[in-house]
């Protein structure tokens, strides 16, 4: 049995980049459209939804806050296509990760802050806890619909590992 007490960091897209993608326009040149009264990223994430004939699909979580310190108790992942986390207002949410593989890795186990203005989107396989929203509050999630399993558990009750945060 583990005992184990993870602190969340500040992600940024060096740090997530073995995860997913970081969600944002910082550093990315935009286009300029609609005659001037938009700007256009393009790239910020890397959507994959195409194993065995999958479709992208665009769904609204309606995510209730957690309590901290939150006991994990169990991760999951998608085998099979990505699945990106894109807050509906300005909001600090959490993410807790852990590497591709049969089983989550314990010793390889982060967690992220993610700030205002700032989504996530998790490669295929990436094991991940579910949404960890710090306020009751919607996300626009965009990931893959199809045939095939592409939800694995993972039981995690027999660790003891816990998330700390202070809001």
């Amino acid at each position: 049995m583990s005992n184990l007490v993870i602190k969340p960091k500040a992600i940024n897209k060096e740090n997530f980049k073995k995860f997913g993608d970081m969600i944002t326009t910082d550093g990315i040149k935009p286009l300029e459209i609609n005659d001037g009264y938009a700007k256009r990223y393009d790239g910020i994430a890397n959507l994959d939804a195409r194993k065995d004939n999958g479709d992208s699909i665009i769904s609204i979580f309606s995510a209730l806050k957690r309590s901290f310190p939150m006991k994990v108790d169990m991760m999951e992942k998608h085998p099979l296509g990505s699945q990106a986390f894109i807050p509906m207002k300005e909001t600090t949410f959490l993410a807790f990760v852990a590497p591709e593989g049969d089983k989550p890795d314990l010793n390889k186990i982060e967690a992220f802050i993610i700030p205002n203005g700032i989504g996530v989107n998790y490669n295929a396989g990436i094991w991940h806890f579910p949404l960890i929203a710090t306020e009751d509050m919607n996300f626009l999630v965009v990931d893959r619909k199809g045939e095939g399993d592409n939800l694995i558990l993972h039981d995690l009750n027999k660790e003891n590992i816990t998330l700390e945060f202070q809001a």
